[in-house]
């Protein structure tokens, strides 16, 4: 009798699980355009203005913008992140001849994917909210800059940077929470803690306020990519050191 010894490598598992995350995980992309609708019909009704006028004729000017939308996608993304640390989700991963190394390569993987086509999607929907005010809007004077193919893809470029830094982090905070249930107190109340903390020092060190600029007023693309980078890697590499601590299917 002969018996032969089939080796599967990581790889290969990986590439398994991945394609079986996108084909379960539909209702991450679902969620996704429903958020995409919601901030489109928020921001085609203008974020601000100004009018004004005299005895002979009269003005108001209405801005648009997509920072609602972008919100919306933060969001989506820092909860989507989440959730697929739940163990709803996790114990999917038993039905494959696979380790907790595997299934959080996979997960980093469908997270890139996510970012990629939220950020695509996020491109596609703010030109919509120009093309949804052109018809919506009774205007004489429309003021627009068409954005150039550099500014489009560099756009396009840190929007996905962003979802992927933000699901990084939900991944972290759901692997805490899977850890202890007491995270769900702590987190919340931390960062509450923390604005506090900002109000009492009247503006003299906003934590807040510094980490966002840390990413956000970045004028070298190349430094805002390496930034988000080795956070999102601190945050995935936290999550696995802590999940290989975890007993089996906790």
């Amino acid at each position: 009798m002969m018996m032969f010894l089939t080796k599967v490598s990581l790889w290969d598992v990986v590439k398994k699980q991945l394609r079986f995350k996108v084909k379960s995980y539909r209702g991450t992309f679902t969620s996704l355009m429903v958020l995409q609708i919601i901030g489109l019909l928020f921001s085609v009704g203008g974020e601000g203005g100004f009018s004004g006028g005299s005895d002979n004729f009269s003005y108001a000017m209405t801005d648009y913008s997509s920072n609602i939308l972008f919100a919306l996608m933060m969001m989506w993304s820092f909860i989507s992140a989440i959730v697929i640390t739940t163990k709803a989700y996790r114990f999917d991963d038993y039905t494959f001849v696979a380790n907790r190394m595997s299934s959080h390569i996979a997960n980093i993987f469908f997270i890139c994917l996510s970012s990629i086509i939220g950020g695509i999607t996020f491109l596609l929907a703010s030109q919509s909210i120009k093309l949804v005010s052109l018809f919506i809007q009774d205007s004489e004077i429309i003021l627009t800059q068409p954005p150039t193919i550099l500014q489009l893809t560099s756009g396009t470029a840190a929007t996905i940077f962003y979802l992927f830094l933000f699901a990084a982090i939900g991944y972290l905070v759901g692997t805490l929470v899977q850890k202890s249930r007491l995270f769900v107190i702590i987190l919340p109340a931390g960062f509450i803690g923390l604005l506090f903390l900002n109000v009492f020092l009247a503006g003299e060190s906003d934590v807040v306020v510094d980490v966002g600029q840390f990413f956000g007023r970045e004028t070298s693309f190349l430094l805002f990519a390496v930034k988000v980078l080795v956070v999102s890697a601190l945050a995935f590499a936290a999550s696995l050191w802590m999940s290989n601590r975890m007993e089996v299917r906790q």
